[in-house]
């Protein structure tokens, strides 16, 4: 496990939240379809990123990079969504494993999910099948700015997963992006304690300005 502080509080907060603080920041980090391969699966890391393309001829590789992937850090790989090959499976899944990688992410498939799920290993993905991705799909680029669902990831971004999906802090904005995101998580805990409490929703509500939580908030020096 990461002792990188901000990466600590992503851990302590779901996405669902973190999401909103996006939203409330402008910020696009939301990846749009990429799930966990088991609803059990989370994780926070700092982002390995990949792109991958259609093989070459001869083919390239698709796993060699697994060894270079920092401890603790989230293996991202962009492969533009491809559904009809795979470009993870048991061999990177045990290794990454034993070297105490933070999880996978992929835009695209991976397949050999009983593996991870008996190590408990998080992989989240756009779905999975068993067609291999050798001779089809080979890593073109390490160490670069991709795009997975949607969202730009740059190395070094932290990335968060949980069983509502994925999202990704931008770096240059993480102190921006966890501050809103834990000013939204004690409000939302102080409403539903009040609500327990006996006080109406919409009282709560207002009291702890549940509706200017996710209101965007205009941030000086950043460019769209």
């Amino acid at each position: 496990m990461s002792d990188d502080p901000n990466v600590a509080r992503a851990r302590a907060l779901d996405t669902a939240t973190l999401s909103d603080a996006l939203d409330r920041l402008g910020i696009v980090g939301q990846c749009y379809r990429i799930a966990g391969r088991d609803p059990d699966f989370a994780m926070a890391g700092r982002a390995f990123t990949m792109r991958c393309g259609p093989a070459s001829t001869p083919p390239g590789t698709v796993g060699d990079y697994i060894d270079d992937v920092p401890v603790g850090h989230v293996v991202v790989i962009d492969n533009g969504g491809r559904e009809d090959a795979t470009i993870w499976g048991d061999i990177l899944t045990e290794i990454a494993h034993r070297r105490g990688l933070a999880g996978t992410v992929i835009d695209g498939i991976n397949r050999d999910v009983a593996l991870c799920r008996k190590l408990g290993y998080p992989v989240f993905s756009r779905g999975h099948w068993m067609r291999t991705g050798k001779d089809r799909v080979q890593v073109e680029e390490t160490d670069c700015v991709v795009e997975i669902g949607g969202a730009r990831v740059a190395p070094g971004d932290i990335v968060r997963g949980d069983a509502d999906g994925v999202i990704v802090i931008p770096q240059a904005h993480e102190t921006d992006v966890l501050g809103a995101a834990e000013e939204i998580q004690d409000a939302e805990a102080r409403i539903r304690e009040a609500c327990r409490g006996g006080m109406r929703l919409d009282e709560a509500r207002a009291q702890f300005k549940y509706h200017q939580l996710q209101t965007r908030q205009k941030q000086e020096g950043r460019s769209e």
